[in-house]
């Protein structure tokens, strides 16, 4: 996980290079423990989610402190699972690793716990996506390098693309679910605004 992305003025997430977002999704809310800098270590509220081809990114409504917002590499969530209880709106909880910077070892760092509380309903048509698209990820992964399970991948970019085309193809459309699905890319992104990938963001951050 990696705290507050490069954004365009319109709350838009700038898209890392080979990047494409799949979908959106408002109305959303959401906690993430042991986050450092968040109050209490506990960030929570409300906003928009955002999927691509390589991350969750969630975009808060009102900052938290300094944070605005932040992502999830999919290749770095694990022990993800999809609930529904009774009393309580249908949520996706989890863990997710942080984004560290290079050469250091990922033991140091503990994975975070999140949930993703989907408070307007329908999730027919995010999950089963979101649920492909992470396991596609995954056997890229596998492919590529093997990986402890409880660890996470040295790179949090796949090394592959999935297939975009056959996933939004066979996506079922749920009309209770409000869900956006992109036909086209949100925004074009300028190349002297785009990310070759995290270790330079982190490496960026270092600098400020």
């Amino acid at each position: 996980m990696a705290v507050n992305p490069q954004m365009y003025g319109n709350g838009t997430p700038v898209a890392f290079v080979d990047e494409v977002f799949l979908l959106r999704r408002e109305s959303i809310e959401f906690q993430v423990d042991k986050i450092p800098g968040a109050p209490g270590g506990k960030l929570s509220g409300k906003g928009t989610i955002y999927m691509s081809t390589c991350r969750i990114v969630l975009v808060l409504s009102h900052s938290v402190g300094d944070i605005f917002a932040f992502d999830m590499p999919l290749l770095f969530i694990h022990e993800e699972s999809f609930n529904q209880p009774i009393f309580l709106c249908n949520n996706l909880s989890g863990k997710v690793h942080p984004v560290i910077p290079e050469g250091t070892s990922s033991a140091m760092y503990a994975p975070y716990p999140f949930k993703i509380m989907f408070i307007e309903g329908g999730v027919a048509t995010f999950i089963p996506l979101f649920m492909s698209l992470i396991k596609s990820a995954r056997a890229a992964e596998r492919q590529s390098q093997a990986t402890q399970p409880s660890a996470p991948p040295l790179d949090p970019l796949p090394t592959a693309q999935p297939p975009i085309d056959d996933l939004m193809q066979h996506a079922y459309i749920d009309p209770h679910d409000p869900t956006k699905l992109y036909l086209q890319q949100p925004m074009e992104s300028q190349p002297t605004l785009r990310h070759c990938n995290y270790s330079n963001r982190i490496a960026e951050e270092g600098q400020v």
